[in-house]
């Protein structure tokens, strides 16, 4: 089974040529930072078995998105992805308090309503820290993150 690799390693030789050429754009530093950590959560999820199907899905309904939507063997898993350059502060997992399980959750309903009833799912999230070695990332997942009523 192809790992995405070379898809991986085409995209980020892209990524360095854009920057090359590219005129920066007034983006700031955390959205650059989350949009890579993004990047590489969907492609060690990847390498984990998930099959990918969405990223970034918005609802035109609902306030919010969900990062990456994926199946992971027969359960469909909506992952939100949190992005940190330090563990100081506190983990990036504890971002997605009880307001954004709330908006994760109506915007999943959404998607939703375009599958069987039967389909199981749940909320992922993944934290992805770029500490020691901006270059490689580390990664938490937490499958099953939160319920949802």
């Amino acid at each position: 089974m192809f790992s995405g690799g070379l898809t991986h390693a085409a995209i980020q030789a892209l990524d360095w040529m854009a920057n090359r050429t590219v005129t920066k754009t007034t983006r700031p530093e955390h959205q650059s930072t989350g949009r890579r950590g993004e990047e590489d959560a969907y492609f060690y999820l990847r390498k984990l078995g998930y099959v990918m199907v969405a990223r970034n899905f918005r609802s035109p309904r609902r306030r919010g998105e969900i990062d990456l939507i994926a199946w992971d063997k027969d359960v469909l898993c909506f992952v939100e992805v949190k992005t940190r350059t330090t563990r100081d502060v506190k983990p990036a997992e504890a971002a997605v308090d009880r307001g954004k399980q709330r908006e994760l959750a109506a915007v999943a309903r959404e998607y939703l309503h375009h599958l069987p009833p039967s389909c199981q799912f749940r909320f992922d999230v993944l934290s992805v820290y770029y500490q020691k070695q901006p270059s490689l990332p580390m990664f938490e997942l937490f499958q099953n993150a939160f319920p949802v009523s």
